[in-house]
């Protein structure tokens, strides 16, 4: 990933302005939406160490295999709930997607995050009753294959864009 691409956390930034600097380092979340969008990136971008670092010693699993990660494709976050800079706990509510040859897989989940020595950590989530798998329906639309919005140009040069 470029420093000049549109970050994956859908914030419409660019990724060396929006999440690049939270999962170097350089800088620490000031609200757990941040933190959220920042743990959403580090999987796409498969940053296991960021991962770790900014889950809550009490829920953070030992290690976290990469070959298990989806290929996340898009986030949406519903809703929060505090979380702010002067807050020390929060909510995150967020809608995932994750694109396979043969399945779509929608995450919802309500996260919760605490800071602590003014850091945004994440707890854990309450996993939605509408997370599942969904079997696709349409062939799957190719990179080269010409963009289905009808501008003309291939899917991976318009809508096929990591957003």
């Amino acid at each position: 990933m470029t420093n000049t691409n549109i970050c994956p956390c859908n914030s419409d930034r660019p990724y060396a302005e929006c999440c690049e600097p939270l999962l170097s380092g350089d800088h620490i979340a000031c609200t757990a939406e941040a933190l959220m969008r920042s743990r959403y990136t580090a999987y796409v971008v498969r940053n296991i160490a960021y991962l770790l670092r900014s889950w809550h010693p009490s829920t953070r699993p030992e290690k976290i295999d990469p070959a298990t990660i989806p290929e996340w494709q898009s986030l949406h976050i519903v809703r929060t709930e505090k979380g702010m800079e002067t807050d020390s706990e929060g909510v995150v509510e967020f809608q995932a997607t994750s694109f396979s040859p043969k399945k779509i897989w929608r995450l919802h989940e309500v996260s919760h995050f605490v800071k602590e020595d003014g850091q945004w950590l994440y707890v854990d989530g309450d996993i939605q009753d509408d997370s599942h798998p969904v079997e696709r329906r349409a062939p799957k639309v190719g990179r080269n294959d010409p963009c289905s919005c009808g501008s003309g140009k291939k899917f991976k040069k318009c809508c096929g864009l990591r957003d």
